[in-house]
């Protein structure tokens, strides 16, 4: 019972101890009265936060470890992999990430901003890890991380340790409410692409698509079930000035099937920027095929 009693002591010891040496990697993003989000100090003046979590705003009160308020402007967003900047107008010191390997099973300890100064930790394991994935539009996430554990929404966008201390990533929510974490290796290649342009480029038709299931009459000849309905086409995009228009029904792109809207989304990465691109499409009673040229996506 002595010992039982002398390593749970240890364990707990320990992760109380992991957890305050990691307090100073937060700041509470104030984005209401009465609430905030958590951002991760990354490096002298930037501040890393859930793309997702974050308002459309583009000017913000952070509240630094310690209590001190600091004015931050966005500096750069990324929804594909749900990434977003904020840079302060005072440095905010940034402690030393080491990178680690998620491995199933393992503790994971995420850290929070409470909104004034200080921090919160909720403990889990680590449930699942897998190879890169692709999110739905299109960014490329390096590995799939899913933990075993409840989190606030005020705490997105935190810190994730393993129990050696090593940073596994900023944590998020998933499908179905699912806790997981875009790796560090992920925030390392994409930070410095805001830090230096504010955006990620990415390939573009210049569209807004809608699933809809292939009429029964096309079916064989189309040899898929479903497309990707054009419901709009901006002015002048690459879409347009393949004469592309509201009401076609999109089948492929370079061969790409659009049955699943997911494939679609990782043909547009940055590479494929000028690319030429066959788009095999329905429309007015027949299957054609028109050649267009893919744009940079236009910031929003």
């Amino acid at each position: 019972m002595s010992f039982s009693s002398d390593v749970l002591t240890q364990l707990s010891d320990a992760i109380s101890a992991r957890a305050e040496a990691a307090k100073n990697a937060v700041v509470s993003v104030r984005i209401s009265e009465g609430r905030h989000l958590t951002g991760i100090a990354w490096q002298p003046g930037v501040v890393v936060v859930s793309e997702q979590a974050l308002p459309p705003k583009d000017e913000f009160e952070l509240v630094a470890p310690g209590g001190t308020a600091i004015e931050a402007k966005l500096a750069g967003r990324d929804a594909s992999t749900n990434i977003a900047i904020l840079k302060t107008a005072d440095s905010i010191a940034a402690p030393a990430f080491t990178a680690t390997d998620a491995h199933m099973g393992t503790l994971a300890l995420a850290i929070g901003a409470n909104g004034a100064g200080g921090a919160s930790a909720r403990l889990g394991i680590v449930n699942l890890v897998d190879g890169e994935w692709y999110s739905r539009r299109g960014g490329l996430i390096d590995r799939r991380i899913v933990l075993d554990m409840q989190l606030a929404h005020r705490e997105e966008g935190g810190p994730v340790f393993d129990a050696a201390g090593g940073c596994l990533g900023m944590s998020t929510f998933g499908p179905r409410g699912q806790v997981i974490v875009i790796p560090h290796a992920t925030l390392t290649r994409v930070v410095p692409q805001l830090v230096k342009d504010g955006h990620v480029a990415r390939g573009w038709l210049g569209v807004a698509l809608h699933a809809v299931a292939v009429p029964d009459a096309f079916r064989a000849n189309a040899d898929q079930s479903s497309g990707l309905m054009v419901m709009s086409v901006v002015e002048n995009g690459p879409a347009a000035q393949a004469g592309i228009v509201a009401g076609d029904i999109i089948l492929s792109v370079d061969g790409i099937s659009a049955h699943r809207s997911r494939k679609i989304a990782r043909y547009f990465g940055g590479d494929s920027i000028g690319r030429k691109a066959d788009v095999r499409l329905i429309r007015g009673g027949a299957i054609i095929t028109v050649q267009t040229t893919i744009a940079e996506r236009q910031a929003a």
